[in-house]
């Protein structure tokens, strides 16, 4: 065996002038393009989507982006027994419309969503920056059949009128026996 890199064999091509070598001057005329448009990744570098050049941080967020808050639940599956353990914990950072009055009663209500949908709801809390649930539902249901579905939080107000403010959900295809806690980010509700 000989070592190929400090020896060239007779006729053979010097691989740094090759056109696979980049680091040489020939790729003058290659251009580098950003991976989602055609425009050279120079002039794209700090546009938005209107094309102006403003830093991100200065970007306000308007209508379905603004934080509606999270929703922290913990989430055990105990197989001796086939019973699933759901803990709603706390709302943190929940926003409502003001049409809600200021502090309105919420509570957060859970659909498991099989064929025949499994339903719970927690107490209702006073409307606050942190609300603390701590409430845990237990419900008896085999593993085969929580893999296939979602696990769906519905925030409700309760004063001066029902009403649902915000959603999130959660597949329960990986379910644990070991108690796992999850922070869902809460949505509009969908129409």
């Amino acid at each position: 065996a000989s070592d190929l890199r400090t020896t060239t064999l007779p006729g053979s091509l010097d691989i740094s002038r090759s056109m696979f070598d980049l680091r040489s001057p020939p790729h003058k005329f290659m251009k580098r393009y950003d991976s989602l448009s055609s425009v050279p990744s120079s002039t794209s570098s700090r546009k938005d989507s209107q094309g102006s050049n403003r830093s991100l941080d200065t970007i306000t967020l308007s209508g379905d982006e603004r934080d509606f808050g999270r929703l922290n639940v913990k989430l055990c599956y105990v197989p001796s027994v086939e019973q699933i353990w759901i803990t709603v914990l706390h709302c943190k950072d929940l926003s409502w419309p003001s049409s809600c009055g200021e502090n309105p009663r919420i509570c957060v209500k859970g659909i498991i969503t099989l064929p025949k949908p499994v339903q719970f709801k927690s107490s209702a809390k006073e409307g606050c920056n942190d609300i603390e649930f701590m409430e845990t539902f237990v419900f008896a249901i085999k593993l085969q059949s929580l893999q296939a579905v979602r696990l769906v939080f519905k925030i409700q107000t309760q004063t001066p009128r029902k009403r649902t403010i915000g959603e999130c959900s959660l597949a329960l295809r990986e379910l644990s026996s070991e108690e796992l806690s999850h922070w869902l980010d809460i949505s509009p509700p969908s129409k």
